[in-house]
């Protein structure tokens, strides 16, 4: 029978890859449209409403592609429209937090030392947080002072710093980085789903009704398009940052969060003005090397506070140390893994414990069973090419430890 762990860390792999795959297609197009946007050149001749024309290469054919300003004269019998990439990489994303941080919200959303809430008063605020950050941003740029790009990007910057620092004083560092991930997404896809397709969607029924679209619907559309580019790659670096606790287990995360959108503002600037053929300023990539080596400063403050043992005596983990495999799993575990997976690692070029694992007391083994079960019990994941020779006899102790949980 599947054992209900395996079944359910499958289905956490299959959502994140679900996550991955969108998201690949819609920064694709994102990528892509910008950069055609901006490399669109004029000449005399063009038809009447084309802005500007490209010619493109690719897979053996050439393309020519022509965009209009407000719309064409006519609409055409078939129309691409490009938002579902952008809708199932939110909802496939929002379907990741709740099997990881909200099923899981003891162990990867609430941290006791940071906030004492329940589950559902930890989740509560989780939904919270990212719909009101929503209506706060959607409003700023609604008011006067979204009148000016550049005065509603810094505003939205300092919105974003504000939600980083935030988020610290919520969630464990994991969560906090994964939640402005989410945050900074949700503002993405609700651009696209409540403004972008809509405005367009309003064009093309004016120019059915034989009326002239307004053209301030394409410029609000362009605006939140605009603040996309800019925060797609930080978004990817927080998708990315739950693999590395040096990025967000350390004091100063939220500074380290702060800083990247920073590099992820220069990396795009320097590729929308080659896009837009203005030169290269290459600048950009030497101001965020330098910008990347504060943050390996930064993250060379000692990890964040480590669960002391009080702290990790749940009833669940307490019915693991009650097992009748237990002391022949601990002694595995501290055997084959408390060298890298302790406060202070002995393994040679290990620093800290791997994702922050420790695993060098009973409690701590215990609170951690599931994750021994599937790292080094039913997979060989852990220890990584098997360096500390853990035999399969011993891995199946380990197995057998966690299915047996709760029998004495």
């Amino acid at each position: 029978m599947l054992d209900f762990a395996i079944a359910w860390d499958w289905l956490t792999f299959a959502a994140r890859w679900l996550h991955v795959v969108t998201a690949i297609a819609w920064i694709g197009s994102s990528f892509y449209f910008i950069a055609l946007d901006l490399g669109l050149t004029q000449r005399p001749g063009l038809p009447d409403g084309v802005h500007g024309e490209e010619w493109q290469v690719h897979g053996g054919g050439f393309y020519h592609i022509q965009k209009y300003m407000v719309a064409p004269p006519r609409m055409p019998e078939h129309l691409t429209w490009f938002k579902w990439e952008s809708y199932m990489t939110w909802l496939s994303g929002a379907l990741l937090m709740a099997l990881l941080y909200y099923a899981g919200a003891e162990l990867y959303l609430i941290d006791r030392n940071v906030l004492d809430v329940p589950a559902w008063g930890a989740i509560a605020i989780s939904l919270a947080s990212l719909t009101v950050g929503w209506i706060v941003y959607d409003l700023l740029c609604k008011s006067p002072l979204g009148k000016s790009d550049t005065g509603l990007m810094l505003l939205l910057y300092v919105l974003l710093v504000f939600m980083a620092w935030g988020y610290t004083h919520l969630f464990t560092g994991r969560a906090t980085f994964v939640h402005l991930g989410a945050f900074t997404a949700t503002i993405m896809s609700a651009n696209v789903f409540f403004i972008i397709i809509p405005n367009q969607k309003k064009v093309v029924a004016a120019l059915k009704a034989g009326e002239t679209p307004d053209p301030a619907l394409g410029k609000q559309a362009k605006q939140r398009s605009l603040h996309n580019n800019y925060l797609t790659l930080p978004v990817i670096f927080l998708m990315l940052s739950n693999h590395y606790p040096l990025a967000f287990a350390t004091p100063y995360n939220w500074v380290i969060a702060s800083l990247v959108f920073i590099m992820g503002v220069l990396i795009r600037h320097y590729f929308n003005t080659r896009h837009a053929r203005k030169g290269e300023p290459t600048w950009t990539w030497l101001l965020t090397a330098v910008i990347f080596v504060i943050i390996i400063w930064l993250s060379t403050v000692p990890i964040r506070h480590v669960e002391e043992d009080a702290e990790l005596a749940t009833p669940a983990a307490e019915r693991m140390m009650a097992s009748a495999h237990f002391e022949e799993a601990r002694d595995i575990v501290l055997s084959r893994c408390s060298m890298c997976h302790a406060a202070e690692p002995v393994w040679d070029g290990i620093h800290w414990a791997p994702k922050n694992v420790l695993l060098d007391t009973d409690i701590r083994i215990a609170a951690h069973a599931r994750e021994i079960f599937l790292q080094a019990g039913v997979s060989h994941a852990m220890p990584p090419g098997n360096v500390t020779e853990i035999p399969p006899e011993e891995r199946a102790v380990l197995a057998q430890w966690y299915r047996t949980r709760g029998d004495t």
